[in-house]
């Protein structure tokens, strides 16, 4: 980089007045006002046009955040409706049944209408996802059983499931409940003397 001294800064590069154009400066001024006031307040416009949106913007944004928040806790507090609902018809034959039990000594119909409430109950299970777990005369999965008791018999095969204690539940393939069950287990050798 090479310095200037002031003698060739002053010569090469000199600084000149604003020089207007003749004729109507004055008039050239107002114009040059009057637009650059037009460019203003367009821009004084288009930024109120801008935080009036941004305004409708974040109160949308907060009254989608109440809607939100107020159908999680109506989804929490009313979610259940449809399963109440297939359970109300239990209960309703439920009581009929224990009316007909009190009026009634015919312990055989008493019988059948506990079978068909019991039926009404899993076809509403079935329909809200719920099946049943199979385990008798099965291998023991501890993923979906639970072994309360292991018992010793030749007639079932090693690690198979031999009662049931509680019936097990899966909701939509995931495990609801496991099934409580007895586990046969080798049965110990006799010593031979």
């Amino acid at each position: 980089m090479v310095k200037k001294t002031k003698k060739e800064t002053a010569q090469g590069t000199q600084e000149y007045p604003e020089t207007q154009p003749e004729g109507n400066a004055a008039g050239d001024d107002k114009n040059t006002i009057e637009t650059l006031t037009q460019r203003f307040q367009a821009k004084e416009k288009e930024a109120a046009e801008n935080y009036d949106k941004y305004i409708r913007a974040v109160a949308e944004l907060e009254n989608y955040k109440k809607r939100a928040a107020r159908d999680r806790a109506d989804s929490l507090k009313y979610g259940q409706e449809n399963l109440i609902k297939d359970i109300l018809p239990l209960m309703d034959s439920l009581d009929r049944a224990m009316e007909h039990a009190c009026n009634s000594k015919d312990f055989e119909a008493f019988k059948a209408g506990l079978q068909l409430i019991q039926n009404q109950l899993n076809g509403c299970l079935v329909k809200q996802g719920v099946e049943p777990i199979e385990a008798i005369g099965r291998d023991f999965d501890p993923n979906v059983h639970e072994a309360v008791l292991q018992v010793e018999s030749p007639e079932h095969g090693h690690n198979k499931v031999v009662q049931e204690l509680e019936k097990g539940y899966m909701l939509n393939g995931r495990l609801l409940r496991p099934s409580r069950v007895s586990v046969c287990r080798r049965p110990a050798k006799q010593d031979a003397h």
